[in-house]
This record gives structure tokens, sequence and C-alpha cells, in this order.
């Protein structure tokens, strides 16, 4: 096997195994989780979650939402770099109850215990409001199609 099939068979398993945990996680939490509205067209609330975006989260995922470079690609460590909240990540394929409870609780937590993440959750840091702020500020960065298709993700989850 070469090099660069090695690489394709260890990306095809580990995004699978992701994969099969969000829907682990879908399935053994009733309903989708906790029950949360995002709310990216109130102005005041987007505002308050870009500030607090800005102090909490912009280290990793970046100022304007870009994420860290390579960021589908392992680290020395075995963990993944920071994904971009905009657009081109993942962000809006989970729906607003995962997302919150990713952020609150911290991946490891929400996936399996075993997960391997360098993001922390921030209960005890963030209040839930501040939680709700942030994923409304990164929400409404999102163009119309992409929040249309994050709605019907939601809506599948409920």
């Amino acid at each position: 096997m070469t090099a660069a099939r090695g690489k394709i068979r260890w990306a095809a398993a580990a995004l699978g195994a992701v994969a099969l945990g969000g829907a682990a996680w879908l399935w053994l939490t009733p309903g989708g989780g906790t029950a949360v509205a995002l709310r990216p067209g109130d102005t005041a609330v987007v505002a308050h979650g870009k500030s607090v975006y800005g102090k909490h989260c912009a280290s990793c995922h970046g100022a304007n939402l870009e994420g860290q470079a390579n960021w589908r690609e392992r680290l020395p460590t075995g963990r993944l770099p920071a994904p971009p909240h905009d657009r081109t990540g993942h962000t809006w394929h989970h729906p607003d109850a995962q997302l919150f409870e990713l952020t609150k609780r911290g991946p490891a937590a929400v996936v399996d215990g075993t997960y391997q993440s360098d993001m922390p959750g921030y209960a005890g840091i963030l209040s839930d409001a501040e939680i709700v702020a942030v994923l409304s500020y990164i929400k409404s960065t999102w163009p119309n199609s992409v929040r249309q298709r994050h709605d019907e993700i939601n809506l599948r989850t409920k």
C-alpha cells in the first residue's frame, strides 16, 4: 500500500468515526439533546456572541471563524486542529442542541468520553446564554443557503 493510499484510508476511517460518534450521540440523546434555539437574527444576541467569541474562541478558531491551518489533518498529538466555523467548516452540519452540548461539555464528554480534543468544555466559564450567543453569532455569518440547510437539520432532529 502506498503512503498516499494509507493516508486516504486513515482519513476515511477518521471521518467515519466522527460521523458514527455524531449519529450515536443523536440516537442516544432523546430529542437531539438540550432544547436550544440559536438566534442569528437577534442583533443584540449576535453582538454579545461576537464579543464572547473574541475573548474565548478566536484564539483557536480564528478571528474570522477560519479555523486553524490543515484542520482536517491530525497533529503529532493525534488531535485535530480547531476547525473553521464559517461556511467552509462542518459546524453547520450539527443541530443547535449538539453544538450547544459540544461547547458546554466539550467534545470528549459528548462523543464518548475517550475522544481526544484540545477543546475544553465551557461549563462554569460561559453561561448557557453566552454559549447560545456565541453560536448565534457564528450562525449569523453563514450565507442564507447554509443557514437554511442548518435549519432543516434542526427540524429533522426534533
